[in-house]
């Protein structure tokens, strides 16, 4: 038995969604953890007096229960063993494995008493057909890599290491829970985020889309990576890598289409999150020019080799990654000509936020205050650096450093 990985921010929201009636659906990239987190919640609702006998608990990528091929044979099987007495709960791992899942599971709720909990390892688990059949439903709970936060009390650090020395290894490692084994052995660990890597890019994409030209995908991944937080379009990636002469198709420029359908592979396996642009003055979102985040900065260290010369875009994505569990939606703002790195919105909250390395120089600090000079109403406003400085604030705007801001407790 693996040692269970504990995330009690993730297992706390299932305990709260408990007996509501509606699916929960926990969805990340591959090892992030999911599975772990079922079982947990599994022994939670033993350590509560639920008996064995009323919990189902199956991994379907389990050889076991090959024979289950489709919703039928699945609804089937799982209807034989529901208690007829008492609350049944269902718990189901990467559930995508079973095709029209979503018939079997509409099913359950309406033909017993369960309480179901499902998880999967790319977006295709919520795709339309399931959105049209649950709409209003489900709860999707989004698992994400270990925060700074997490990776502070994941490992055994020695007590002479200071924070600064512990954040420049998670900004090397990223936050993949199965690296705790390797302690920081850098070799062990880019070997299994390889092994990790390799599994998304051929079960979450190659498998689901046939006529997907495997180099083409490994072209445009690297493109993102090196271009972390940088806008770009479909149409200039294309371009770039045919001057390059990287890609083409049959001596042709690849269509800004094409690019853009790998992409949203991309997206739809939890590697690359899309981020769009929001016009702060004219309140509306923009259809063009995006920005990637990548769901863990490991990933990106053993594409490219680790290299220490892009800490702006790395500390960028860091910083969008923990909006996204701190649960905002997040844009890049456009503000006049200039550029607002991220507005993070919750129903009741939004702040604005410039990242940058450092805000020392007087033309850094200049280029990162103005766009949010610009901004006329008065939600907080932030720049996060690395700088330790005595200015916590420029005219109301609030100068944080990076460290201590990923600590806050949520």
């Amino acid at each position: 038995m693996h040692e269970l990985i504990n995330r009690p921010e993730y297992l706390k929201q299932l305990i709260q969604n408990k007996d509501v009636d509606l699916v929960k659906i926990v969805t990340g990239i591959r090892r992030c953890g999911k599975s772990s987190l079922l079982e947990l919640f599994h022994k939670y609702l033993t350590d509560n007096g639920i008996s064995e006998s009323n919990i189902i608990h199956m991994n379907l990528e389990s050889l076991r229960y090959r024979n289950l091929k489709n919703y039928i044979d699945f609804y089937d099987f799982i209807s034989s063993k529901i208690s007829k007495s008492r609350r049944t709960y269902l718990i189901f791992d990467e559930l995508q494995a079973i095709e029209h899942w979503e018939k079997a599971i509409e099913s359950f709720r309406i033909d017993f008493d369960v309480d179901i909990y499902i998880t999967g390892s790319n977006a295709y688990l919520l795709s339309t057909e399931f959105s049209t059949l649950l709409s209003g439903r489900y709860v999707e709970i989004r698992m994400l890599p270990l925060s700074f936060k997490e990776f502070l009390t994941f490992y055994n650090f020695e007590k002479s290491i200071t924070t600064e020395e512990k954040f420049q290894k998670y900004l090397q490692f990223g936050g993949m829970p199965i690296l705790r084994e390797y302690q920081f052995n850098e070799a062990r660990s880019n070997q299994a985020l390889e092994g990790i890597y390799s599994t998304v890019i051929l079960r979450d994409i190659l498998q689901r889309n046939n006529q997907t030209d495997q180099n083409m995908l490994q072209k445009i991944i690297l493109f993102l990576c090196s271009n972390i937080g940088s806008i770009t379009s479909p149409n200039s990636i294309g371009n770039v890598l045919y001057n390059e002469g990287n890609i083409s198709n049959n001596g042709k420029k690849v269509a800004g289409k094409t690019v853009d359908k790998y992409i949203s592979m991309l997206h739809n396996a939890f590697i690359f999150f899309p981020v769009s642009r929001y016009d702060v003055k004219g309140k509306q979102l923009l259809k063009t020019l995006e920005k990637n985040y990548i769901i863990d900065m490991g990933f990106r260290n053993m594409l490219l080799g680790y290299r220490d010369t892009d800490r702006g875009h790395i500390i960028e994505n860091i910083v969008f990654l923990e909006l996204l569990r701190r649960d905002y939606r997040v844009y890049i703002g456009k503000v006049g000509e200039t550029e607002v790195d991220f507005i993070a919105e919750k129903p009741d909250d939004k702040l604005y936020i410039q990242v940058t390395e450092s805000m020392q120089s007087p033309e850094t600090r200049e280029r990162e205050l103005r766009p949010l000079r610009m901004i006329p109403d008065n939600y907080e406003k932030i720049v996060l650096s690395m700088d330790r400085n005595y200015i916590n604030s420029y005219d109301g705007i609030k100068s944080l450093n990076l460290i201590d801001w990923l600590q806050i407790p949520c």
